[in-house]
């Protein structure tokens, strides 16, 4: 950490700062200008809080050198990580679709969605057994039930199933029906103690960034995970929310090259929820391939009309079929492979 001290500082309050410096283990190397105090805090400065610096007596700003996320940080980690699931890597030259229904609804149309997403290629499936909803009336998911139905229709295409827990207390259920992939959704990036939780097991996490969410704020919720052991962590970037009403949120396309600039973890992205329409789905997925992603998380029903949840965003088994067609031509321009 570096910090500067006010024209005219006092050799006290020049003290003050070094001396609290020392208090947190750390060594402090005072250089002195003409007309600024410039002290250098050294060893592992995230042990120091810039505010706590920032009021001290003397002090006119701070900060910090190395960023405060470590384990997911690339400076700290070179080369990308490969996760795999089930036989399924993510973050390699290979890059992922997952696909299926907003909710599990019934045994029928779960089990039609796990053959169209096979037949689609797909290696993974997505489906929401617990659903967040705005309103306390609509559709809350068939929890615990549909995690079975989830798992024997994806266990019969010898898919990997992602779905999303919201509750801490849910899971020791994930576990007992071996869900291979642990989904954390924007409202929840930041209930801290959910993050400490699924950092204690080694199931993968995708980490969707909250809908008003920073990336240092995304990064550091991640770092909740990756400090509690579970390294298997998937960015997801879903869009986040401005002024804009036309559509659902505003995709940040940029998100994807500043986090694989800053993080080693994969980064996927969900069209399904950036745009909120069917019709905007294949457009934001070439561009989030093209800028680089891993991955895709994509609604698909068999039916989208008579879709529980979100049947406006959903591709219908055709559309997504060809839209993995048309992906496939972009990854091989960028040398790689859907």
């Amino acid at each position: 950490m570096i910090i500067v001290m006010e024209n005219g500082a006092s050799d006290a309050q020049i003290e003050g700062v070094v001396k609290k410096i020392k208090e947190f283990g750390l060594d402090a190397n005072v250089s002195r200008g003409t007309e600024r105090t410039v002290i250098g805090a050294i060893g592992d400065e995230r042990k120091l809080d810039q505010e706590m610096i920032d009021a001290l007596p003397g002090v006119e700003n701070s900060m910090h050198i190395v960023k405060p996320y470590k384990i997911v940080a690339r400076e700290w980690h070179k080369e990308n990580t490969v996760i795999d699931i089930k036989g399924v890597p993510l973050g390699g030259k290979q890059i992922q679709i997952i696909a299926g229904p907003c909710s599990v609804e019934t045994q029928d149309q779960m089990e039609q969605s796990a053959k169209f997403v096979k037949a689609a290629g797909c290696r993974l499936m997505r489906g929401g057994a617990f659903k967040p909803r705005t309103s306390p009336y609509a559709f809350q998911g068939k929890g615990v039930e549909g995690l079975d139905l989830f798992r024997k229709a994806a266990d019969a295409q010898g898919l990997p199933i992602v779905t999303e827990l919201m509750d801490v207390r849910m899971l020791d259920t994930f576990l007992e029906y071996k869900v291979d992939v642990i989904q954390i959704g924007t409202r929840n990036m930041q209930n801290f103690d959910l993050l400490k939780e699924v950092g204690k097991i080694s199931t993968p996490v995708i980490l969707k960034r909250g809908m008003s969410a920073t990336i240092s704020e995304w990064l550091m919720a991640a770092e909740y995970i990756a400090a509690g052991g579970n390294h298997n962590i998937i960015f997801c970037e879903r869009g986040i929310r401005t002024y804009e009403t036309y559509y659902r949120n505003v995709l940040d396309v940029t998100a994807i090259p500043v986090l694989k600039k800053e993080t080693h973890l994969p980064v996927i992205v969900d069209p399904s929820h950036a745009g909120g329409k069917a019709w905007m789905v294949p457009a934001l997925s070439r561009a989030a391939i093209a800028a680089g992603a891993d991955g895709l998380l994509v609604e698909m029903h068999p039916k989208p009309c008579e879709a529980w949840c979100d049947a406006d965003q959903a591709l219908d088994p055709n559309e997504l079929k060809q839209l993995m067609g048309e992906l496939a031509g972009i990854a091989q321009v960028i040398g790689r492979s859907i």
